[in-house]
């Protein structure tokens, strides 16, 4: 039986299900970013903040306390994560559009992901990587870190960049619905055999994704990044965000609360199955990413391919592993979860200033990595949980960019 109706969804099952991992997703996020500090591959020093390739973007701060299990643990996320927030995200692409129309729905996404991107990079991120540039820093004063801030010649946006690309698949949803007014029915038919035959299914989706990842991995290799001014990008992947993005818009017009997503479906039934693919996938793409690292330059083009070809199948059993789990285990309403939906857009937000000023804090201490970054996640967590709720009390063109909806991360991530 679904559930009464709240906002705009009826909410059943798999509603709150999807609910529920939107807002999970979020704390891992938060914890993969408390970890970055303490990966056991990175350099004894940290990168200096005004030499290219700039590399401290992705590693504002690098501690000499080190973790090889949480090398792995970010590892496995960097497989799968921000491609299941494209996923989850196109979801509730459709079912908007039709809804509020296509002026009504880009004016949405742009107050909800374009304004939250400008004001995060312009005014947060300058705050975020002073600690960054104290590291390595001759002359520590905030006027000499603003004048090598802005001599760069890119403006750091840190995880950021996920809602500019994320507005970029709305906006193009939105301009495929002016030209294909029922590209959402269309592709609602053709994702309808999930359910019915999801074998079929995943060989399409696997396909599809293996063609818009393999030939950009190979060409710019899968760890290239680019940036034009705050947007960053990882070369590889655009088109395979694409893909996934709508991949779930498929499944989201023909209904969440049929077919794959029934409670009772392929997914929920057969959980056991995709958690083991999920694990397995992960350790053969672990293993041969290891191979290719191990022979740097003198890997083989056919070596790098199933390197390619391996993140591909990883990505894919992760992303439907977790959503499995959920339907079978999260399907019901938590206390806290609610909670944490109804502030997780706001954490997303501004976490990164705290986990980036906590690991500089943390550097002096004597304590293992992993101790380290469960000191940080904890911070962070409790921080930017406590933050979201303040910056609601501001002036509305700020308070508007931490408002949630319904599961605060379903309305702004979708």
């Amino acid at each position: 039986m679904s559930r009464p109706q709240l906002g705009h969804r009826r909410i059943g099952r798999t509603s709150t299900a999807i609910d529920n991992l939107r807002a999970f997703v979020i704390l891992l996020v938060l914890a993969f970013h408390s970890s970055l500090a303490y990966l056991a591959f990175l350099p004894a020093q940290a990168f200096t903040f005004a030499s290219p390739p700039f590399e401290w973007r992705a590693f504002p701060i690098i501690d000499s306390q080190r973790s090889v299990g949480l090398e792995v643990f970010c590892a496995w996320q960097d497989v799968f994560l921000m491609t299941l927030f494209f996923f989850l995200s196109g979801l509730f692409a459709w079912p908007s559009l039709k809804r509020k129309g296509v002026l009504a729905f880009v004016a949405d996404r742009i107050e909800r992901l374009g304004l939250p991107f400008v004001l995060v990079v312009a005014v947060l991120m300058p705050i975020t990587q002073y600690p960054t540039y104290l590291q390595t820093a001759v002359e520590p004063a905030i006027g000499a870190y603003l004048r090598s801030f802005f001599a760069l010649p890119l403006w750091p946006s840190g995880p950021m960049w996920f809602l500019w690309l994320l507005l970029s698949a709305d906006l193009l949803a939105a301009g495929l619905s002016a030209i294909v007014p029922d590209w959402g029915e269309r592709l609602a038919r053709l994702s309808g055999i999930a359910g019915i035959r999801p074998v079929r299914y995943s060989l399409w989706l696997l396909g599809a994704s293996a063609v818009a990842y393999v030939p950009l991995a190979f060409a710019f290799t899968p760890e290239a990044w680019g940036q034009f001014g705050p947007f960053a990008i990882q070369l590889s992947r655009p088109l395979h965000y694409a893909v996934y993005f709508f991949a779930g818009a498929g499944l989201g017009a023909y209904g969440i609360e049929r077919g794959l997503f029934l409670p009772q479906g392929a997914l929920a039934n057969r959980w056991r199955i995709w958690l083991a693919a999920a694990l397995g996938s992960f350790a053969l793409w672990l293993g041969i990413t290891a191979m290719v690292v191990d022979s740097q330059s003198r890997a083989s083009a056919g070596l790098r391919v199933l390197n390619d070809l391996s993140f591909v199948l990883a990505c894919f059993c992760n992303c439907f592993g977790m959503l499995a789990c959920a339907l079978r285990f999260a399907a019901k309403r938590r206390a806290w979860l609610d909670q944490l939906q109804h502030n997780a857009y706001g954490m997303y937000l501004i976490h990164y200033v705290f986990v980036v000023w906590l690991q500089y804090a943390l550097l002096p201490a004597t304590l293992p990595g992993i101790a380290k970054a469960g000191i940080v996640f904890a911070g962070t967590l409790l921080a930017s949980w406590a933050a979201t709720t303040g910056f609601r009390r501001l002036p509305p063109i700020v308070a508007m960019s931490f408002a949630a909806g319904r599961g605060a991360v379903a309305r702004p991530l979708s």
